[in-house]
C-alpha cells in the first residue's frame, strides 16, 4: 500500500463526512426559516436553567425558557425586556417591582402571568437554584397584586444594582401550573422535557446524537423566531466541529469549540466568519477546586504551596493560545466596578513551593512523594481537561502525586457537588457582572449539597461568610464596591481555591448565520432574530 500524505485541512473534512454519513433523522429538512445546525460538545440531561444556572444548560434551554430581562449591548442599564417590560426598586432596598409582558403564552397554550413569575421566585430560585440561593436570599414574599405586576418583598436590604445585574442570569420563569404540587422539582420530569414561553419549543433529545427545537409559531416576539428549527449536534470532538463546519455540515460552533489552534486558519475559509463578541458577560474562570475535608488540603501552607507550583504564563500561552489573561484574584480584571489588583499573588517558584511543604511536615518519600491526591479536572472544555494534566505535572515536580479521575459531565457533577468525591478539581466557573451572582457562593459556607458550581469542598470562614452577607445587605453602590475590594483580598490571602486564568470564548459560523453574537450573552441567549441566509 503506498504512503498516502493527508492535510489537516483533508482529515477534518473527512471527519465532517464520516459525520454526515451517521446523520441523526431529525425528520424532513425545516420548511420555511430553515434548520440551524449546531456543535455541542456537553450533553445536560438536567434542562431546567430556573434550577441550574449554567451555560451548559442556558446554551440550548434559553432558546425555550426565558428570563426577566435579557444582556444588551445598547439597552438601559445594559439589559433588554423579556417576560418583563419594565424594573423598579425601592430606596430602602426592600422591594423590587417587576411589570410583565402581557399576551404571553406557555407552549402548551396556557396563559403567563405573575403567578409564573411569584411560583419560580419562592418556590425555584430560592430554594433550589445554585445562584439565586444567594441572589434572593432575604426573598420574603412576591406579591401579585394583578396578572402582569409582580413585586418582590425582601425581609432585609438587598440591592437593587444586584437585582438588576442578576436579571438574564437567576430569573428564568417556568410555569406554574406544570411544577405545582410536585414532590421534588429538582427531580421533576419536567426538567428534562422543558416547557416555557421562548421563540422555540423542546421536541426531542437522542442520547450521544442531538436535541432538536423547533420554532413556537405563537411567540410574542412580532416576526420572530427566524428559525424553523435548532439542532444541537453533539460532538464532543472539537476537531470534528471544525471538519464540519468546513464541510457545512453544521453552520455554528460556540464557546470556542473550534480548537483554538484552528482560528487563524479557518478564519480565512470562505463561507466562515469567526466572533470574538458575543460573551462580554460570560468571562470565564479557570479555578482549582479544593476538598478542605482532607488533612493536608485545609494546611494554608500547602495550598499556597500548590498556587506557587502553577506557571499561569506557561498556562495562558500554551492552554489557551494566548485568548485568555492570568488571573490575579476571585474577581476578573475585566470587571471593572468591582475589580482590584491589591491581592495577594503567589508567583511561579517551585523552590517556594517545596519550601512550604516542607514546612508544612509533609516529607518525600524514598520516591520523592510527599502525598497523593485525587484530580477531577472538569470536562466541560478541552481547556479544563488539558489543565488537568499540567496540573499533574506540575505537582509531581513538588513530591505531590495527582491522580486524574475523568468522567463525563454527570458523573463529574456528581462527584464534586454532592459527593464530595475529589481531593482537587479543575473548575470553570463564570463571573456575571456581580460578585453576588456567581462568584460568592463559590466559597461562602452552608451551600446544601448538590447545588452546582458552589462552595461544596467544605472551606467554612466566619469572617468571610459576614463580609458576604454584609455586602448582600448593602445598599449603598460605593460601600458595597468597597466591601468586595475587601472580599477579594480576604480570599487571595485565605486560599479556599487557586484562580489561574480567565478568558472568553469564540464563535465560529458560516457567513449564512445572520445576527450572530449581537448581545453580550449571545451563545446562551434566545436566538429569536438569528437566522440563516438562503
Amino acid at each position: 500500500m503506498p504512503n498516502i500524505l493527508l492535510s489537516r485541512r483533508t482529515l477534518l473534512q473527512t471527519s465532517a463526512l464520516l459525520l454526515a454519513s451517521t446523520a441523526m433523522p431529525y425528520g424532513a429538512f425545516a420548511q420555511e426559516g430553515g434548520r440551524l445546525v449546531v456543535a455541542a460538545d456537553s450533553e445536560p440531561k438536567q434542562l431546567n436553567p430556573a434550577i441550574a444556572a449554567s451555560n451548559g444548560v442556558f446554551f440550548i434551554t434559553s432558546k425555550v425558557i426565558e428570563p426577566l430581562a435579557e444582556a444588551s449591548f445598547d439597552g438601559a442599564d445594559g439589559l433588554s425586556p423579556r417576560l418583563a417590560t419594565a424594573w423598579e426598586g425601592s430606596d430602602d432596598g426592600l422591594s423590587v417591582t417587576f411589570k410583565l409582558r402581557e399576551g404571553v403564552t406557555w407552549h402548551d397554550g396556557k396563559p403567563f402571568t405573575s403567578a409564573d413569575v411569584a411560583f419560580s421566585a419562592m418556590n425555584v430560585w430560592k430554594p433550589l437554584q445554585n445562584l439565586g440561593r444567594l441572589v434572593f436570599a432575604n426573598l420574603e414574599s412576591v406579591e401579585t397584586p394583578d396578572d402582569h405586576t409582580a413585586v418582590f418583598k425582601f425581609s432585609r436590604p438587598t440591592p437593587f444594582q444586584l437585582i438588576r445585574n442578576a436579571l438574564p442570569v437567576v430569573t428564568s420563569v417556568v410555569a406554574k401550573h406544570i411544577y405545582e404540587g410536585s414532590a421534588d422539582i429538582a427531580a421533576d420530569p419536567a426538567n428534562s422535557q422543558p416547557i416555557g414561553t421562548g421563540p422555540f419549543k423542546f421536541a426531542e433529545y437522542k442520547p450521544g446524537e442531538y436535541y432538536l427545537l423547533k420554532r413556537n409559531d405563537a411567540y410574542w416576539g412580532e416576526g420572530e423566531p427566524k428559525l424553523a428549527e435548532i439542532v444541537f449536534r453533539i460532538l464532543p470532538d472539537r476537531a470534528a466541529a471544525a471538519g464540519a463546519l468546513e464541510a457545512d455540515e453544521i453552520q455554528l460552533a460556540a464557546f470556542s469549540q473550534v480548537p483554538l489552534t484552528d482560528l487563524e486558519r479557518i478564519s480565512k475559509v470562505d463561507g466562515i466568519k469567526v466572533y470574538s463578541e458575543g460573551y462580554e458577560a460570560l468571562t470565564y474562570q479557570l479555578v482549582v477546586e479544593i476538598n478542605h475535608r482532607r488533612k493536608e488540603l485545609a494546611d494554608l501552607k500547602v495550598r499556597q504551596a500548590m498556587a506557587h507550583a502553577i506557571d499561569k504564563d506557561f498556562v495562558v500561552k500554551t492552554i489557551f493560545l494566548g485568548y485568555a489573561k492570568a488571573a490575579t484574584g476571585i474577581v476578573p480584571q475585566d470587571a471593572r466596578e468591582f475589580y482590584t489588583a491589591d491581592t495577594e499573588q503567589y508567583p511561579f517558584d517551585v523552590d517556594k513551593a517545596n519550601a512550604l511543604l516542607d514546612e508544612a511536615g509533609y516529607a518525600k518519600d524514598g520516591n520523592g512523594v510527599r502525598f497523593a491526591l485525587k484530580l477531577l479536572p472538569a470536562p466541560f472544555f478541552s481547556e479544563t481537561r488539558q489543565f488537568g494534566d499540567y496540573l499533574r505535572q506540575a505537582l509531581a515536580a513538588i513530591g505531590i502525586n495527582a491522580e486524574i479521575a475523568n468522567n463525563d459531565a454527570g458523573a463529574h457533577l456528581k462527584a464534586v457537588y454532592t459527593d464530595h468525591d475529589f481531593d482537587i478539581s479543575v473548575g470553570s466557573p463564570v463571573f456575571r457582572g456581580d460578585p453576588a451572582i456567581s462568584t460568592t457562593i463559590l466559597v461562602k459556607s452552608g451551600t446544601p449539597d448538590g447545588v452546582f458550581f458552589s462552595n461544596q469542598g467544605g472551606f467554612a470562614d466566619a469572617a468571610l461568610d459576614a463580609l458576604i452577607d454584609k455586602a448582600n445587605e448593602t445598599v449603598d453602590v460605593a460601600a458595597r464596591t468597597e466591601l468586595y475590594k475587601d472580599f477579594q483580598k480576604q480570599v487571595a490571602g485565605k486560599l479556599p481555591l487557586i484562580n489561574v486564568a480567565e478568558w472568553g470564548f469564540i464563535t465560529v459560523a458560516r457567513t449564512s448565520v445572520k445576527n450572530a453574537s449581537n448581545n453580550p450573552r449571545w451563545a446562551v441567549s434566545n436566538w429569536a432574530d438569528t437566522e440563516l441566509e438562503s
